[in-house]
């Protein structure tokens, strides 16, 4: 049986409806993954998350290598009992760290040498090392090391980077051995379409069980994001789960959706939350304005989650700007609340044929009243 099945398709644009087979359960798509990067959601728990709906995190492979590390987890049973989380569970090869300074020293043909953010030592993470700590960490879907090149990079430098890219994949498909993991390969290729198609073909004949489309949502406008996106996607198979890393936000979401991506992880939905900057269905908004001060309407009149149902404005707006850390939790647990609502939402309209009626109206709602939120 196929890791992925297609299980609608909409009539007017390429969005669609599947289910992702994994170890640890099947996972309707498409479906946003909150990142754990060090096992835990940031200000969410665990049994909050499954509340949610959420099926499926992913969390970091090197991280979770150098603390606690691969023996500790191992005593433990693997990754998924050591942070207790009994459904799916996608891991990064840490190739997204290459954008921070602070974690890469350098990158050549073997691999990458990462700094340590602990001890500062260096040590070299090669495509085999990547795929063995992924093997161990038991996660259900393992992603390729790729050499991310940053947004801004010389043509030059992106060929570079594709070229090692693809080296790379073909070394980590040769050294994955966990046979309840599937394992993805990740495309670059900067906004260079006929990088993007190089990588496209490459990785669709190396026959991954999914494609990620990676060195997106880094700094290019949207617009560009959307125009790579739907071009890499003619030249990959059509039952490839389609994997855009990155990508949290309701807007951007709904149109890669709608452009036949499956698959997203982000920290945007907490990270927004942890600077006052909150979800509704009128637009973004920003919990630490006067506006909220003596406001006891609820953070938005239609949201069912706890938060909105207990809590005022005027509440929330008190415990941001004395930094209560409850303040934290409760914002992360609506944003990341609404997040997995708008995802249930977008399956149950493809389900239905109604993905680009309620695209539409959401889009109206949430942009006309963006400017107007903050100031009531």
């Amino acid at each position: 049986m196929p890791c992925f099945e297609i299980i609608s398709e909409s009539e007017n644009s390429s969005a669609r409806s599947g289910i992702l087979r994994t170890f640890h359960g099947n996972v309707e798509t498409p479906f946003l993954m909150p990142v754990a990067t060090k096992g835990a959601v940031k200000y969410v728990s665990h049994p909050d998350l499954k509340k949610f709906g959420i099926d499926c995190l992913i969390s970091n492979a090197f991280i979770n290598y150098l603390k606690p590390g691969l023996e500790t987890i191992k005593k433990a049973g693997g990754l998924h009992k050591f942070i207790s989380w009994d459904k799916s569970m996608f891991t990064d090869s840490g190739g997204f760290q290459l954008l921070s300074k602070n974690f890469v020293h350098h990158v050549n043909d073997k691999g990458v040498y990462f700094r340590n953010p602990f001890d500062k030592s260096v040590e070299l993470i090669t495509p085999e090392k990547a795929i063995q700590i992924q093997n161990s960490l038991g996660s259900d879907v393992a992603m390729c090391l790729d050499h991310l090149a940053p947004f801004g990079a010389s043509r030059a430098e992106h060929i570079d980077a594709l070229i090692r890219t693809i080296e790379w994949a073909q070394r980590c498909k040769s050294a994955h051995k966990n046979k309840n993991q599937l394992l993805f390969g990740i495309t670059q290729g900067g906004t260079f379409l006929d990088l993007r198609k190089k990588a496209a073909l490459a990785f669709d004949q190396m026959n991954f069980d999914g494609l990620a489309f990676g060195g997106l949502c880094i700094g290019e406008p949207a617009s560009e994001m959307y125009k790579i996106t739907s071009y890499s996607k003619k030249f990959v198979s059509k039952e490839k789960p389609i994997y855009l890393m990155g990508v949290g936000s309701p807007l951007e979401i709904l149109e890669l959706v709608s452009l036949g991506v499956d698959i997203f992880d982000s920290a945007y939905p907490t990270r927004m939350a942890r600077h006052g900057k909150i979800f509704t269905h009128a637009g973004v908004l920003q919990i630490d304005r006067g506006t909220c001060k003596n406001s006891f309407a609820s953070l938005d009149k239609n949201c069912e989650c706890f938060v909105c149902k207990n809590h005022s404005r005027a509440y929330l707006h008190h415990l941001f700007k004395t930094h209560e850390q409850n303040g934290q939790m409760l914002l992360s647990y609506h944003n990341t609340f609404f997040m997995a609502n708008l995802m249930k939402e977008i399956r149950l309209a493809l389900k239905e044929n109604r993905f680009e009626k309620y695209k539409k109206e959401f889009e109206k709602n949430y942009s006309n009243n963006l400017n107007n939120l903050n100031k009531r």
